[in-house]
Parts: structure tokens; C-alpha cells; sequence
């Protein structure tokens, strides 16, 4: 497990052993504030543990107070070029700053953005991806390679660093998920700071998390990375259930771990839109349990012995099992209720 300095987006910590949040960034027009705060909720909602708005101009600032007026959640203004929509977003309240010291300007400017998130405990986020590196990098890469995403973020961490802030969190990302996963690698040897894992411009939902899950996954896995986005061309409440679907596999968030079989020809019940009925059912359910749904009473039980409560298919009928212990015998129509009556007792 990487050492990793630990940094607080208002009251979620981020990075230092603490467990990796889930975030996403709300795609609501800034201008629409009813909608984007209605948005937040509801990624409150789906659990979105760190949210990021875009502040694109002053006006976007008041949509600061206003979801933090309706969500508990922490805050980022995601911040581009204008130092002064950085300074502004801290004083509204904001809970961490998304924005590289490097594009902001002369060095009064950001030492003007270091004091004051120092002033009020607010992080930065440092993100560079593959499109926005420096030409000087470029040149020196022949492109926006690994070693040239690690040289950007690093660059762009000194000039906070000169100001002493060190409240700092970096992202690195590429489209390409073997350029991610290297650069990430490479930053992790080179400092401590904590560091927000996602693969950029991803896709949609079924590609990008694809993509996202053997990026992100494998990297937590090294024990690297301490806050993630799953970047989704979709709703961004997908992005949510992405991230803990990829935490969960990885045992790193409680909640309920499926086994489900492919089917085959020995299945005799309607394998698939069962499946699908008990994962809608216990979307919602944060026990640290695994679920088996197998097709063959023959292999199931003892296939998903590990499971601690599950059902095996028959003719017409199915097993219910606990441990790979058969607890009985239930009629077809009825294992989706008897199973989830099973799962409460646990």
C-alpha cells in the first residue's frame, strides 16, 4: 500500500489510509442553478461521496452556496484559467479547488490562490491529462507520454509548493488506459501526495467502465490511488454506481458482492432476468455480504460455497443455500422473495 499525505475536503478525508471516496461532477449547465442543485441531490443520493461543479465564470459562483445549502456532500469548483473565480469559489464556502497554478498566471497570482486556500483548509487538485500538457513538455516527450503527464503535474505541485502548500491532491489522465496506469505508477514512486485516479474521456457507460474498471482497478490493486472518477459519456449517477461497483469488487467498499453464473445448458429456470431482479433489489443494500445466483442446483451450492446466502436453479424450483449448505427447496416464483427475506436476516 502506497504512503500517501492525508488532506480534508471539508469533513472526507483523502489519502493518509483513509478509504477511497467516489466522486463525480455535475453536467448540468451552470447557469440552469435550480437544476444543478437538484442534480447534486440527487447524486447525494445515489452516494456521491466528493462532488465537482464547473465554475466557468463569476455568475457560476452563487451555485456554491446554493448546493451547499441543500447537499452534505464536500464541494469542488472546478476551475480552468481565472484565478479570481478561484479565490471567489473559496470565499462562497467551497470545500476544495480543482486548478493548475501553471496556466493561471504570474506567480502573484498564485501565491494569492496558495494563501488563501491555505487561510480556509481548502485542497487543490492538480489535473493534467493528455490534452493539456505544456508545449515545452511536449517537445521534450515527442508527446503526451507517462513521463511527460508526471513531469506536467509535478511542474505544476512546485509552483504551489513554493508558496508552501502542500494541501495537494494530483490527477493524472489519458484516454489510453495503459498511459494512465503508467503515469500513475510513475507519480506514485516520485511523492506522497494523494492522488485522484480516473482514465479521461473514457466513453460510454459500457466501454468507459470497461476501460475505467482495468485502469482504476488495477491500480488500486498495487495500492495506488486515493479518490476516483469513473468518466462516463452518461448520467452522471452511473458514474457513482461504477465506482462502487469497482470498490466492491475489490473488497474496498462494504455492500453486497454478486456470484451469478453464465448459464448453460443444464439451466431450466430463467437464469438472466432473475439475476437482474436480485442486483435491482439489493442496489441499495450496504451489507458486507456476497450473493450467489447460480443456475444448476447440481454445481451451485457447491460452486458458490462461499457465498454467504444464495439460489440454485431447478425445474420449476430452485435451492436455497447458505455457505453451500442447502437450506431448502422453493418454488420458482418464489426464490427472489425468499431469498431477500434470507438476506434481511443476515
Amino acid at each position: 500500500m502506497r504512503k500517501s499525505k492525508q488532506v480534508f475536503a471539508g469533513a472526507v478525508a483523502i489519502g493518509g489510509g483513509a478509504p477511497v471516496t467516489v466522486q463525480s461532477m455535475l453536467n448540468v449547465p451552470a447557469s440552469d442553478r435550480e437544476g444543478t442543485v437538484r442534480q447534486a441531490v440527487m447524486l447525494e443520493r445515489a452516494g456521491c461521496e466528493i462532488l465537482r461543479a464547473a465554475i466557468p465564470n463569476r455568475e457560476a459562483v452563487a451555485l456554491i452556496p446554493a448546493i451547499k445549502e441543500k447537499v452534505s456532500i464536500p464541494l469542488v469548483a472546478d476551475i480552468h484559467f481565472d484565478y479570481k473565480l478561484a479565490l471567489e469559489s473559496a470565499a462562497a464556502g467551497v470545500d476544495k479547488i480543482r486548478i493548475n497554478p501553471g496556466n493561471i498566471g504570474e506567480e502573484s497570482r498564485v501565491k494569492a490562490v496558495a494563501d488563501m486556500c491555505r487561510s480556509k483548509k481548502i485542497p487543490i487538485r492538480v489535473g493534467v491529462n493528455s490534452g493539456s500538457l505544456e508545449k515545452h513538455i511536449l517537445a521534450k516527450y515527442g508527446g503526451p507520454t507517462p513521463e511527460a503527464l508526471c513531469e506536467s503535474a509535478l511542474y505544476h505541485v512546485s509552483l504551489l509548493e513554493k508558496f508552501d502548500f502542500t494541501d495537494t491532491v494530483i490527477s493524472l489522465k489519458a484516454s489510453s488506459v495503459d498511459s494512465t496506469i503508467k503515469a500513475y505508477q510513475l507519480i506514485a514512486q516520485r511523492c506522497e501526495y494523494p492522488l485522484h485516479l480516473g482514465v479521461t474521456e473514457a466513453g460510454t457507460a459500457r466501454l468507459g467502465l470497461v476501460k475505467s474498471a482495468i485502469g482504476i482497478g488495477s491500480l488500486l490493486q498495487q495500492g495506488i490511488g486515493d479518490t476516483i472518477r469513473v468518466s462516463l459519456t452518461a448520467d452522471p449517477a452511473e458514474e457513482v454506481a461504477a465506482g462502487y461497483d469497482i470498490l466492491r469488487a475489490l473488497e474496498k467498499k462494504p455492500g453486497v458482492r454478486f456470484i451469478s453464473c453464465p448459464t448453460c445448458g443444464r439451466t431450466k429456470i430463467g437464469l438472466i432476468p432473475l439475476a437482474q431482479q436480485v442486483e435491482k433489489a439489493l442496489s441499495g443494500c450496504q451489507k458486507d455480504i456476497t450473493v450467489a445466483v447460480m443456475g444448476c442446483a447440481v454445481n451451485g451450492p457447491g460452486e458458490a460455497r462461499e457465498a454467504d446466502i444464495g439460489i440454485a436453479g431447478g425445474e420449476g424450483e430452485g435451492l436455497l443455500f447458505k455457505k453451500g449448505k442447502i437450506l431448502r427447496k422453493v418454488p420458482e416464483e418464489r426464490l427472489l422473495e425468499e431469498l431477500l427475506l434470507e438476506v434481511e436476516k443476515l
